[in-house]
């Protein structure tokens, strides 16, 4: 077994056990069932005559929905706890799974994406600050690292799972089993998860959002996450859209594509170690420079295999890049507030994710389906070079951010 294995083994002992295993337990199922439909709604969508133009709406509507939703949810999980707030989120998504079934026309898939979104509102970013109210200090990198390697993890397996069943029984019924891994997702919940101590005093509730907007180090991590929510959105929609009409891969071999991420996602585990011992800015900026450069070779990929090494280089230059930028937000929660920073965290990665879809459509309608890489390089690279600009002055304290 490996020693970095050994370690996070043993520092599972200093946290809260019975929390850390459900919360990861259920985080895995709820994004299992989120990434079975990752293959499916860009060709599910284009199968009802939907648009280069809807399909990006299609897929921009969670994240829009999302990112109205998390200014609120994150702070008043702040405030109110956060047991109350994965549960309903669990209990929409539950639903929204099972609308997908009763969408009929593109129009009815958007509505369906958006109630979605205000689930995921209420369970992703708010599971994230539980998990950071019970980090200990000096190992953000590290616990980052673990949940984001399970988050990713899940994503990942989630394409394969779900092109498989599509492709042996039908769409409907992989949206009957995301609507049932969520549904044991919730029941987890409520059952075996305890409500957490909030670390972040009602005195500086009040004055979150002032500190965030003064943060150097949320504003770097701010625009890195939404160039990178941004890249994600041009894989997730058009990845598949690609691999389908110009290289001719079935939905499984789609689904095995995009899941080709899940031991690389695993990585995760490790380069968050690295990121409480070495420069977490270095890692940032190397990480997303691999990736920049993966994701603007992808359309010169003529086959499956040559694809899938250019998504797996991808793939590595995130995992080294996602742990240490979320164990910066991780440390400046514990002055502004950890739901309200892993709310604009996520409203950051949902901004790249809302408006990349529309915008790639856009280009992809005028210049070809190419030009969504190509589009998602260049944005990647504008976010890191503003990231490197924001960090390189410290971030001030709650006193001075009143």
């Amino acid at each position: 077994m490996p020693p970095s294995l050994l370690g996070g083994i043993w520092c599972i002992f200093l946290m809260d056990k019975k929390a850390f295993f459900v919360l990861v337990a259920t985080m895995l199922i709820s994004m299992l069932g989120f990434g079975i439909v990752v293959p499916l709604l860009p060709i599910y969508a284009d199968q009802m005559g939907a648009t280069a133009l809807e399909i990006g709406l299609i897929n921009a509507g969670f994240s829009l929905a999302l990112l109205a939703a998390l200014p609120f949810m994150g702070r008043l999980s702040d405030r109110f706890g956060r047991k109350v707030f994965l549960i309903t989120g669990l209990a929409i998504l539950t639903v929204a799974s099972l609308g997908f079934i009763w969408a009929q026309t593109p129009l009815q898939l958007i509505l369906v994406r958006i109630f979605q979104g205000i689930g995921a509102s209420m369970h992703l970013p708010i599971a994230q600050a539980y998990l950071g109210d019970i980090t200990p200090k000096g190992e953000e990198g590290k616990w980052m690292g673990h949940f984001s390697a399970i988050l990713f993890s899940g994503m990942s397996i989630g394409p394969l799972f779900g092109g498989v069943l599509t492709d042996l029984f039908s769409v409907n019924t992989t949206f009957l089993v995301m609507a049932a891994l969520c549904l044991t997702g919730l029941i987890a919940t409520i059952v075996f998860l305890p409500e957490v101590a909030l670390k972040t005093s009602s005195e500086k509730q009040g004055a979150a959002f002032t500190g965030l907007r003064k943060s150097n180090i949320l504003k770097g991590a701010f625009a890195f996450q939404m160039a990178n929510g941004f890249s994600m959105a041009c894989i997730m929609t058009f990845l598949p859209l690609f691999a389908s009409q110009n290289l001719g891969l079935s939905v499984s071999l789609i689904g095995l594509l995009i899941a080709s991420r899940t031991p690389l996602a695993l990585l995760q585990s490790f380069t968050g170690i690295l990121a409480d011992k070495y420069s977490r800015r270095g890692l940032v900026a190397i990480g997303s420079a691999a990736a920049i450069i993966f994701i603007a070779l992808m359309p010169l990929a003529g086959g499956f295999w040559l694809l899938l090494l250019m998504h797996a280089l991808m793939s590595i230059g995130i995992a080294f890049a996602m742990p240490a930028n979320t164990a910066y937000v991780v440390e400046e929660g514990r002055v502004f507030g950890m739901g309200a920073s892993m709310a604009l965290f996520m409203m950051a990665m949902q901004i790249g994710m809302g408006t990349g879809p529309i915008v790639l459509g856009g280009i992809v309608g005028w210049l070809g389906i190419e030009s969504a890489f190509y589009s998602a390089a260049v944005i990647l690279l504008l976010g890191i070079a503003a990231f490197i600009w924001f960090t390189r002055k410290p971030s001030p304290t709650i006193a001075e951010a009143k």
